[in-house]
This record gives C-alpha cells, structure tokens and sequence, in this order.
C-alpha cells in the first residue's frame, strides 16, 4: 500500500489551518470593548464608559475645569469619551488635562 505523500500533506495543513481558524474566530468573538454614550443634562451633555453593560465612568461635568458645568454638545462629550476610552485600552491613567481639552477644541 503506497501512501500519497502529496495529498497526506495536504489534508494536515488543511485540518491545521481548519483548527486555527476556529481558534482565532473564538477569541476574537470573546474579546469585550468599552462602549461609550451620551447622555443629557439639564445644562448640557455628559458621558458614560461602559464595560459588559457595567458602566466604569459617568461624567457630567467637564473635568479639570474648576466650574461645574455640563458639556455644550453631545460631540464635545463624545470626543472627550472616546480620548478616555483609548487610554483605558492602553491601560493609561483616565484623567484629562485641560490641554487635550483645548486640543479637542472643547469649549470651555
């Protein structure tokens, strides 16, 4: 009995590149994300962080202003929420300067 090598070979590769396959779509079906969201207040737009439903960081105010005030635009809460959630992807310290602020152009 003569073995085709040829096809032997063959039918390994394409059973390993079958397991792989499987293995990379798992584990890329697994992996959660933040989300992030807008919210009203009564004297503009806030953000929220969330994590598997759980959220992480709601924020009403403009941080490291030294007045209580909201957002004026949902964008403006957004952009800061998205800067927030990239440094947590980077498992950065969440905190905003009022430098980036002026750098998203947030109105102050």
């Amino acid at each position: 009995m003569i073995i085709n090598i040829k096809q032997f070979f063959w039918s390994n590769i394409q059973k390993s590149f079958v397991v792989f396959a499987i293995l990379f779509f798992i584990a890329c079906a697994k992996k959660e994300t933040l989300t992030t969201a807008s919210f009203k207040t009564n004297s503009g737009w806030g953000y929220t962080i969330a994590y598997k439903e759980k959220v992480l960081i709601k924020q009403s105010v403009i941080p490291v202003i030294s007045d209580t005030k909201s957002f004026e635009t949902e964008t403006d809460a957004l952009k800061v929420a998205d800067l927030v959630k990239q440094k947590l992807q980077q498992n950065l310290s969440p905190t905003v300067t009022k430098n980036e602020l002026i750098l998203l152009k947030i109105k102050l």
